[in-house]
Formats: C-alpha cells, structure tokens, sequence
C-alpha cells in the first residue's frame, strides 16, 4: 500500500457551477445543483457523471456524488477532470479537506477554487481509493435510502392535509356547509391563539465553540436539512431554546421555512419555535407550510424580508373543528414517529462516517 502527499489540484479539477435563473428553468428531470444540494430539476444539463459538487457560497463544507446528469449552479464548484482518481474517493478527499479548510478560515464567506487547489493531501494508490470509497459511500447510501422513505412520508402527510383542509374534502364534507368560503365551524384563529411562540435571539460569538460542548446552535434556513443533523455550532449560554419536537420557522428572509428538532437545540434571530397549545403539533406544521407558501411568504420576491414577533403572532390560520384535527392527528402520529427514528438513524450515521473519515484519509487505519 502506498501513500503519496501532493496537492488537491492534482487530484481533482474545480470549476465554477453556471447560471439558471428560476425564470429561466424548464420543466425536466435534470437535478439542479447548488451548495446545499439538489434545490430543483430542468430540461438540460451542463455536467455530466459522476458528478462532484460542493458549495462557493451559502452552505460550505458539504460535498455531494450525483450518478446522473446535471446542473451545477453558480453557488457551487464541481469537478470537471478527475486526474485518473477514482471518482467516489474523490468526493471523500474534498470533503475531507474542507473540514480543515472551514476550520482554519471559520469566518471565510466563501471559497477560492485556486486557494483550494493548493490545499495538501494524503492520497493512496488506486485499490486503496475504492476500498475507502466502499466503505464510506455504504453509510451514504443508507443516508440516502432513509432521506427517500422520509420524503414519501412526509409527502404522504402533506397530500392528507391538502386533501380535506386546502380541497375540503375531509370526512363528512357532504354534509357540511359551507360559509363564506368555510366549512361551518372552522375559525380563522392567530399564531398566538394557537402557539407558544419562542424568538431566537443569537448569543455573544465568545460563548461558540466547535467541541460539542453546550446545546447546537442553529441561526436561519442554511440548517434546514433533514430535522436540524447538522450544519451546527455549539452554544455554552443559550438564551433562547427550542425544545424536542418544537416547529422551527424562519423569521428572515426566505420567511416561512419550516422543520422540526429531534434535540433541544438554542436558536438564533433568524428562527422561531412554535408548539401547539393544544398538541396538535403535526397538523399545526401542516398549517404553517400550507399558510406561509399559499401567502408567497418564502422564496424570492417574498412579501417580508423578515417579520417582527408581532407580525408573525398576528398570522391567521384557518382552523378546523377539534374532532377533524384529532382524526388528522390520529393518522400522522405514525409516519411521524417513523420519521424520528429515520431522522435520528442518519444523525448516527453521518456521526459514524465523520469519524471515519479523516481516520481513513490519513491512513490511519488500514483497509
């Protein structure tokens, strides 16, 4: 086995992603590519596989493998030449050198594709890269396999909500009235009717640290990725907390952003968390979603650029009887335990693959 030190640009070349404008995208299967992942799909591609992308701007440090056509957007940098490395591998070495990358320019807000080309690596022969590479890409791909029967379940609840409370057709809407364009019964009832409501406030920057120590901190929407797994930085004093289970909702641009937290977790100005004062906690992440994209509240050109506690309590929802909401609620209780025990799965799992990660590019450990 042997190991050689050199350069990442001899081991991979980078090049800027390219521009497509939502106006400019057409209706297609091609994923569209930016720094935090796959946000999107179109007609054409500008890359073809094995793909390698990570983020310019926005979420750094994350690497992605794609196995089918795309298209990298300007965010994000991808491989054009893989110098005769073997592809997978090459993910793992840049996310490898990414960590120490973030972690020597905390407060970069960006990256340089030169600067990154002149980082030092570690790389071995060509039997060792695959070897690796099939060791690390087995915890990805369960990763994936979870994130996909997540994504059915949680389209599964959505499509029920829309179906009796967006098109009315709950259980017994034959016999319903309806009244100035509502059901009978159904009120329209504000956030500070229906929720605790708790504003994140971002601690003092000497409190941070990135040992594990404290609660983790999320800050805004960039955290959004599979219930709040990663893309955190740890807090000793937290003065605002969300608790387990609590809907988080951003409250700065894109406004209206919603997940949920598996852990305790303190919050910066950028996110709310909510909890039903009634426990309703799964029809009340519904509500929201439903209420904050029909309102055009997310995404560009939204109405807020960011809304005060006033503005955002103030929000009205229309609510159904509590017979309807108990019947909802009844049915998404277990999609929505399986989604914990998924979600908390990948947390593992991603914990598993960090740890082996610079153990097995640094040769640490044989394989």
């Amino acid at each position: 086995m042997s190991w050689k030190d050199c350069r990442l640009g001899d081991v991979l070349r980078l090049k800027r992603g390219h521009d497509l404008p939502n106006q400019a995208r057409q209706p297609g299967e091609i994923p569209v590519v930016s720094s935090s992942g796959v946000t999107g799909f179109h007609s054409a591609a500008k890359a073809e596989p094995p793909g390698v992308i990570t983020g310019r701007y926005g979420t750094l440090g994350e690497v992605f493998y794609l196995q089918e056509p795309y298209w990298p957007l300007n965010t994000a940098l991808y491989v054009i030449d893989f110098k005769g490395t073997h592809p997978r591998f090459a993910a793992y070495v840049l996310k490898n050198a990414l960590v120490g990358y973030q972690s020597d320019k905390a407060a970069v807000p960006g990256v340089d594709r030169n600067v990154l080309h002149e980082l030092r690596v570690r790389v071995p022969d060509s039997p060792i890269q695959e070897r690796i590479a099939t060791i690390l890409s087995a915890y990805d791909e369960l990763i994936e396999k979870n994130r996909r029967r997540m994504a059915l379940l949680e389209e599964s609840a959505r499509l029920l909500y829309r179906e009796w409370f967006v098109r009315l057709r709950f259980p017994g809407y034959e016999h319903t009235q309806i009244v100035d364009g509502a059901p009978q019964g159904w009120q329209r009832k504000s956030l500070n009717d229906l929720a605790f409501i708790v504003m994140g406030q971002s601690p003092e920057s000497k409190y941070y640290n990135d040992a594990g120590e404290g609660l983790p901190f999320h800050q805004g929407v960039t955290d959004f990725t599979d219930r709040f797994v990663k893309d955190r930085v740890f807090c000793t004093r937290p003065t605002r907390l969300a608790e387990t289970g609590d809907i988080l909702c951003s409250v700065r641009a894109p406004v209206g952003r919603v997940n949920i937290t598996l852990n305790k977790v303190a919050i910066g100005r950028g996110l709310t968390a909510l909890r039903s004062k009634s426990g309703n906690q799964s029809f009340l992440f519904q509500q929201l979603r439903t209420h904050f994209f029909k309102e055009d509240l997310i995404g560009a050109g939204a109405i807020f650029a960011s809304v005060t506690r006033r503005e955002f309590g103030s929000q009205e929802l229309l609510t159904p009887d509590d017979a309807l909401i108990h019947d909802f609620e009844e049915i998404s209780t277990d999609a929505d335990g399986q989604l914990r025990v998924l979600s908390m799965q990948n947390e593992k799992l991603r914990a598993a693959r960090d740890l082996l990660l610079p153990k097995l590019m640094s040769g640490e450990l044989p394989v």
